[in-house]
């Protein structure tokens, strides 16, 4: 255990109802919503992250004798990949041929949720304390014990991954696509920073979709209803539909995270003769709108990217935020203003053989995906350098 944390304890729970908000938040911080006690309750209590749908918690916990919350950390027992967007689909199939087991495996995560944010989570008074590299070996002694094949910290920060690869873990690089708010005072502003024929673009696909005879609101706190609700959800449905995808989230979650979580939603809806057409689904953060979901009742052609890119642009300059981070994939949101950036994970992998295989495609791939942002980067829309600022 850490230097000067004699007596405290590590335990795993079986669901986040086992911790105080109130304990939880203290270690998550303000800044990141995914992170909250309240958004993980969603998840887990709605049926949509349980041991039903193969996200079985095993939350870690660091605590005091006297029962105070150090550290924790959002932890799962998994059978399957599904809903992670970190992909490991190639790495189970070819340990499986070797004759492993890959399933189940521990994944450090928030379910279903492709955004960057703090996972090894420590009390602000403790965090010189070591406290996170304790998480980190509970989780590789729990693979251990339990026979598992790895364990795995996806969408952390940087820093995070970078700490765990210095303790032996194996590292990994993703691509998104954010936009920075360069202290624009309007989305005019930002126009200007544009390539002339970037500028155009946009400005052509804002006029389609202001034709399009819809009336679009932004929606937040207190002027969030059930009917809302309702509606988005079944634009969410017809989305997974239209993809041949799972519908991993439940009616019951939108309806918690609307209850408990309202005024950290920025739902943006669109109203076509007294009836919700289409919605975008954002969580605010310190400094951030998150976009998360997007759907609609029938074809209105622009409104996706109106109401996912634009109107979340608008919001954050309004708003003083200094990003919106969109989501995961999507090259066609670079010359929408998001630029690519890189996201990262970290991975414990238990068979030294297996973890040799997985180490030198890894150093392969952060070299391809580390070139494609320069490339994508160089080539971007904007007159002058990367605002990108990441």
């Amino acid at each position: 255990m850490p230097d000067g944390s004699d007596g405290v304890t590590v335990r795993s729970i079986r669901g986040i109802g086992e911790i105080a908000a109130a304990d939880w938040d203290a270690c998550a911080g303000p800044d990141n919503p995914f992170c909250a006690h309240a958004f993980l309750s969603a998840m887990e209590d709605s049926g949509s992250a349980a041991t039903a749908s193969g996200w079985s918690p095993r939350h870690l916990l660091i605590e005091r004798p006297d029962g105070g919350v150090l550290a924790c950390a959002p932890l799962y027992v998994k059978g399957h990949s599904y809903g992670e967007y970190v992909f490991d689909w190639a790495w189970a199939d070819a340990w499986h041929k070797a004759g492993g087991r890959y399933y189940p495996k521990l994944q450090c995560a928030v379910p279903f949720t492709p955004v960057t944010g703090p996972r090894l989570l420590v009390h602000p008074a403790w965090r010189q304390r070591g406290l996170d590299a304790a998480l980190a070996e509970a989780m590789t002694s729990l693979v251990d014990q339990a026979g598992l094949s790895s364990a795995h910290v996806t969408f952390s920060t940087q820093a995070e991954a970078e700490a765990l690869a210095a303790r032996g873990w194996l590292l990994r690089m993703g691509e998104q696509y954010h936009w920075t708010n360069q202290g624009y005072g309007g989305f005019d502003d930002f126009l200007g920073a544009l390539s002339s024929r970037k500028r155009k673009s946009i400005r052509k696909e804002r006029e389609r979709a202001s034709s399009l005879d819809v009336r679009i609101h932004t929606l937040t706190g207190d002027d969030l209803r059930p009917a809302h609700w309702e509606a988005f959800y079944r634009f969410y449905l017809d989305t997974i539909e239209k993809k041949w995808s799972n519908a991993y989230l439940t009616r019951d979650f939108f309806f918690r995270l609307g209850e408990t979580m309202a005024d950290r939603v920025v739902l943006i809806m669109a109203e076509k003769d007294g009836r919700w057409v289409a919605g975008a689904l954002n969580l605010l953060g310190n400094d951030t709108l998150y976009g998360r979901n997007w759907g609609a009742d029938g074809d209105f052609r622009y409104l996706h990217f109106e109401m996912c890119y634009y109107r979340a642009i608008d919001f954050a300059i309004a708003n003083g935020l200094k990003k919106v981070e969109a989501g995961a994939q999507g090259e066609h949101k670079l010359s929408r203003g998001y630029m690519p950036i890189p996201t990262w994970s970290a991975h414990w992998i238990a068979d030294p053989s297996f973890r040799r295989a997985v180490a030198n495609f890894l150093g392969e791939e952060r070299r391809r995906v580390s070139e494609s942002i320069q490339e994508l980067s160089e080539g971007g829309p904007y007159r002058h350098s990367d605002p990108c600022g990441e």
